[in-house]
């Protein structure tokens, strides 16, 4: 009882203070509010007839203990004694520790703050105090010190809680002000409310309802219903690449801001065409295949002979198709009649300037993947999400797609597939695969398009670098049906070249230079372009450009080409559209492409065709005006890989009223491309601004190079004898010197109202625009002379000598 008096005492529950106990006072208090009892005396101060009964009873416990009286003497009275001694009151005596004995005590308690009894007694003899009074010294001293540590950490962890809620208060006001540096619109969506939340899962059941419903229709009323839209979109995301030099994580998350580009108009009566979806059904047997054809694909990557054997002529790679039939064994529906499907297999290996997180994103995206690849993809959709990977990660993700192939040249069919696309990851070996292979595996109702094309297990491997580049390893691998291709492109098809794994790296790594040059900030001489951003809006536009001329000069989104005579010999191709879309200019365009053989090396026919200075002597575009360059934008390593805006020198110009042309050239191993198109002042000034670009009209013309082998003479049906391009033999076509293909795609505006047609004249118009324009590149790269219409590779003219016809003739309707 008395020891539980003498702890109370100590805290503050009598009148001895904790500082004249200790000759260490505590430390201050950090709170005001502790301070409380500074201002009350002690109640041994109070007057006697103030002091509570229950106080007077501690008082004098107090004193009998520090006199020498306890417990024990208190037992030994009788009740008469102790009702006599609470009638005598004793005078109150109070001891005081001394400060040699406090400064013994505090000398112990560093050493030991919790002392035996022994060390209690040899203590309390020194001091001359009784063991009890050691003992309760050491309670209240312990007490206190943990008093003192409890308000410390108190006072620390209510400082660090407040510098917490300060720091999220900060960072949650960032996080709803935080601005997309490219769209300028939020870049987080904030807190989402339980009424959005509801709506959203409500909106994903029903979507997940409507295509299951779809599917069920397609599959029984024998006719593909569409669960998407129909109409290709105005505007598709671009490429938002980060071109980071340093490689990111295999686990890091794709972004979500999307920069909107405008891409090329479409007719508006096109649309892809529709499949049936992938039912809940047959998911798994869909992953199950993926996986096996995944395992195909890293197989065919990986094996050298006797899967791949190399010709020693000319250093290529072919499949064994024995050899790949006894290592992978597939199903029945796809073991067709030989004789109706050609087989074709390549393989290549490039180092491209992308990472590999940035690739698979690209990829997965058939927006992103048709603006990566704009000169081999019309159109591309996809249709279903079978699987999205784990977590929305990338890996594991099973994709539906459809895509349609082209080459530059109407006299090539496109390639219309529907397929699955399989993502993978494999972290040990820090490689991501991506694989493609048929639909037609598991579904036998599939009606494939015609002409017919399996895309067998096809893709590549992508293994970072460290310096941020990417090694990726590509296997093109199809089944395409075997009909008759011109003579002028059947070696190129067959050889692999026109759609193989050689074409796709080369165009691939170009386009990685072309988006790396697009990103680049550090540009230190931008010439007449104001700024960085106007520089990027200059290179949008004219990627839109190329992806317009792509189109419009091949068989894609089904457009029909005319030929002018029945000759096989007979390159010529007319086709006419009508346009009522932003991005073109309205009314009845008419289109004519033409292909050619020159015996001229490739880089030689695309250095003469990219030079603005010997421009006037090549094309009836500049009217024979010279052209002057008033911007130059790099885009790659290669110097012809560049966008030039070229001002027209004519005598009509004026501050008010300059003629400008915008063009871009780009070359790779499989190919050149120059394309320009005409546009005014107010059109560059808008392009350069922050306004949206996709209402200028471009109605583009160009050159496809290919770089092909020397010529053969071939005799068609009727005894016509031509010239063809045979495989060139070489690895890399474009370093030999046989040959060139030289496409030529023109495009007038015949016409401001749609609904117009042409007449004779106008074809006559465009057929003499072509042959003169053929007849200037031959004359310029053999070095002069040579007169009339050049019909060494399918130019048809007239009988007369090819005029000058102006790039849009006034007269070409009736």
């Amino acid at each position: 009882m008395y020891g539980d008096c003498q702890v109370l005492s100590s805290m503050g529950g009598n009148g001895v203070s904790s500082e004249s106990l200790f000759s260490s006072p505590p430390p201050p208090m950090q709170n005001p509010n502790f301070h409380f009892m500074a201002s009350i005396n002690p109640f041994h101060n109070f007057p006697p007839n103030l002091v509570p009964k229950e106080e007077m009873v501690m008082m004098r416990g107090k004193e009998e203990i520090e006199s020498g009286s306890g417990s024990e003497h208190m037992e030994g009275m009788s009740g008469n004694e102790q009702e006599s001694e609470q009638q005598q009151p004793k005078k109150k005596r109070y001891h005081r520790h001394t400060a040699r004995q406090i400064q013994e005590m505090e000398a112990m308690f560093k050493e030991c703050p919790h002392p035996d009894d022994k060390q209690r007694l040899k203590l309390s003899q020194e001091l001359g105090l009784k063991p009890r009074q050691v003992k309760f010294w050491f309670q209240n001293r312990r007490t206190q010190m943990k008093a003192q540590h409890d308000r410390q950490d108190n006072v620390i962890l209510r400082a660090e809680n407040e510098n917490l809620k300060n720091e999220n208060y900060r960072l949650q006001a960032a996080l709803r002000s935080i601005l997309c540096p490219n769209c300028g619109g939020p870049a987080m969506l904030g807190e989402m409310g339980y009424d959005e939340q509801q709506l959203r899962i409500e909106n994903a059941r029903l979507k997940e309802e409507f295509e299951r419903v779809c599917c069920l229709a397609s599959r029984y009323s024998g006719r593909s219903i569409q669960s998407m839209g129909m109409e290709p979109p105005m505007l598709a995301p671009s490429l938002d690449l980060d071109m980071s030099i340093y490689p990111r994580h295999f686990q890091d998350s794709m972004g979500n801001c999307e920069e909107m580009i405008p891409m090329p108009l479409m007719p508006d009566n096109s649309h892809f065409p529709g499949c049936d979806l992938i039912m809940e059904e047959e998911k798994q047997p869909a992953l199950e295949l993926a996986m096996s054809s995944m395992d195909e694909l890293v197989k065919m990557c990986q094996i050298s002979e006797p899967l791949w054997i190399r010709n020693n002529e000319n250093g290529k790679e072919m499949l064994n198709f024995e050899e790949h039939a006894r290592m992978f064994q597939w199903s029945m529906s796809l073991r067709e009649n030989p004789n109706e499907l050609r087989w074709e297999a390549t393989r290549d290996t490039a180092v491209v300037i992308m990472n590999s997180i940035t690739l698979v994103d690209a990829f997965l995206d058939a927006n992103k993947w048709t603006e990566l690849f704009p000169s081999i993809i019309s159109r591309a959709k996809t249709l279903q999400i079978v699987t999205s990977g784990v977590s929305g990660h990338a890996s594991g993700s099973l994709h539906l797609m459809y895509a349609e192939l082209q080459a530059l040249s109407p006299l090539v069919p496109t390639r219309e597939t529907h397929f699955l696309r399989y993502c993978q990851q494999n972290a040990e070996e820090g490689t991501w695969a991506i694989v493609d292979f048929p639909l037609e595996s598991f579904n036998e109702n599939f009606q494939a398009s015609l002409p017919r094309y399996k895309r067998r297990p096809s893709g590549c491997i992508i293994q970072d670098m460290p310096n941020g580049y990417s090694r990726v390893t590509w296997v093109e691998h199809g089944e395409v049906e075997d009909k008759p291709v011109h003579p002028l492109f059947d070696p190129l098809v067959n050889s692999g070249m026109a759609f193989g794994a050689h074409r796709w790296l080369a165009v691939l790594r170009r386009q990685c230079e072309r988006l790396a040059s697009l990103m680049a900030r550090n540009i230190s001489d931008l010439g007449v372009i104001p700024s960085p951003e106007a520089r990027k809006n200059l290179m949008n536009l004219t990627q839109r450009m190329i992806r317009t001329f792509c189109v419009n000069i091949s068989t894609s989104w089904g457009q029909s080409w005319t030929a002018l005579s029945d000759s096989a010999d007979d390159t010529v191709r007319i086709t006419t559209r009508k346009v009522t879309e932003p991005g073109q200019p309205h009314g009845l365009i008419l289109s004519a492409v033409s292909t050619t053989w020159l015996p001229h090396s490739h880089n030689h026919v695309f250095d003469l065709l990219r030079d603005e200075h010997r421009r006037a002597q090549l094309d009836v575009l500049s009217n024979g005006n010279s052209l002057h360059e008033v911007a130059h934008i790099a885009n790659g390593s290669h110097p012809g890989n560049c966008i030039s805006l070229l001002r027209i020198n004519v005598a009509s110009n004026s501050s008010q009223n300059v003629e400008l042309m915008l063009q871009e050239s780009c070359t790779d191993e499989s190919g050149s491309l120059v394309v320009y198109a005409t546009v005014n002042v107010d059109a560059i000034q808008l392009a350069m601004s922050t306004e949206d670009p996709s209402c200028i009209p471009l109605l583009p013309l160009g050159f496809v190079i290919i770089p092909v082998g020397p010529a053969s003479t071939a005799t068609d049906p009727n005894g016509v004898v031509s010239q063809i391009p045979a495989d060139s033999g070489a690895e890399n076509p474009s370093d030999s010197g046989g040959g060139c293909l030289l496409t030529v795609g023109l495009q007038v505006l015949a016409s401001t109202v749609p609904t117009a047609k042409l007449n004779l004249s106008s074809v006559t118009a465009i057929n003499n625009l072509l042959c003169n324009t053929v007849h200037q590149i031959n004359t310029a790269l053999i070095g002069g002379g040579g007169g009339g219409c050049l019909n060494n590779g399918g130019i048809v003219g007239s009988s007369a000598e090819p005029v000058a016809v102006e790039a849009a003739p006034p007269d070409l309707t009736d």
